[in-house]
């Protein structure tokens, strides 16, 4: 079955391939927030532990589907052939960092608002707050494809889909975390619906513009691979682990982060 879609991935220009990908992994999102049309709110317990599922995939696809190729892929030895792993992550970082104290935003568990002081509504905050977290996901499949269209080794279709599947697995609980606050706050199903798939509307443009950056600037790949890894993990110590922290439920988000640490390595080493 997955040799089969990889077998396609591969007949088709991997930039289109990036958008189908990416395609995908918003409407694991979509079918997340499907979830209010069913229920109105969820158990926090179960919630926590899906969001600390969410962070450990995350951890683990930055290591094993971004850092570790970008590294293998770098010129040199030692220290110089991790410099621009180094450099990428750092900078993936900090882009995450200034986006997140410029563009207002609400997470989860938070009564305040971040960002720049801001007119709008708490619902439309709290959809930017998880739009920050699918940027870099949607940038990390499509800096892979492009890496594909570039004809880099160490980049691979198979690889791409595996990252893509892992991203997909942690945006279902994703689409959940937006939609079911928004339900509770009295919003009806539809919108909170609507609300919760278009946080995710942000991938494939992303993974776009991520793999026509690499098509035409192949030489930055590695920074590019490091850049997407840096802004995940950014985002996993900045928003996911905090929100899992604020009830009573620790244990549950910190073994939920484990299995989806788990599930990434095994998917990407075993398909990837």
């Amino acid at each position: 079955m997955f040799e089969s879609i990889v077998e396609y991935f591969q007949s088709i220009d991997p930039i289109l391939a990036a958008l189908y990908a990416t395609l995908f992994t918003w409407f694991v999102t979509a079918f997340g927030a499907s979830f209010v049309f069913f229920f109105k709110t969820m158990n926090r317990a179960v919630l926590d532990g899906m969001l600390g599922f969410t962070g450990g995939v995350m951890v683990a696809a930055s290591y094993w589907s971004l850092l570790a190729p970008a590294i293998e892929m770098s010129e040199g030895e030692g220290f110089t052939k991790v410099i621009p792993a180094a450099v990428g992550f750092v900078l993936g970082a900090l882009f995450l960092f200034g986006l997140d104290k410029v563009l207002p935003h609400l997470h989860i568990n938070f009564q305040e608002t971040e960002g720049v002081k801001s007119p709008w509504q708490r619902t439309t905050l709290l959809v930017l707050a998880i739009t920050l977290h699918n940027i870099p996901e949607g940038l990390a499949v499509g800096v892979l494809f492009g890496g594909v269209a570039a004809g880099i080794p160490e980049a691979s279709i198979a690889g791409a889909l595996t990252l893509a599947i892992g991203i997909g697995i942690q945006n279902f609980p994703e689409g959940i975390a937006v939609s079911m606050p928004l339900r509770r706050m009295g919003m009806s199903r539809t919108k909170s619906f609507m609300y919760g798939q278009s946080s995710a509307l942000v991938e494939p443009i992303a993974g776009v513009i991520g793999a026509v950056a690499i098509t035409f600037f192949t030489p930055i790949l590695p920074y590019a691979l490091a850049f997407a890894a840096g802004a995940m993990i950014f985002v996993v110590v900045e928003e996911v682990i905090p929100e899992t922290q604020q009830d009573k439920n620790t244990d549950i988000a910190t073994l939920g982060f484990i299995g989806g640490f788990v599930v990434m390595m095994m998917l990407d080493v075993a398909l990837g």
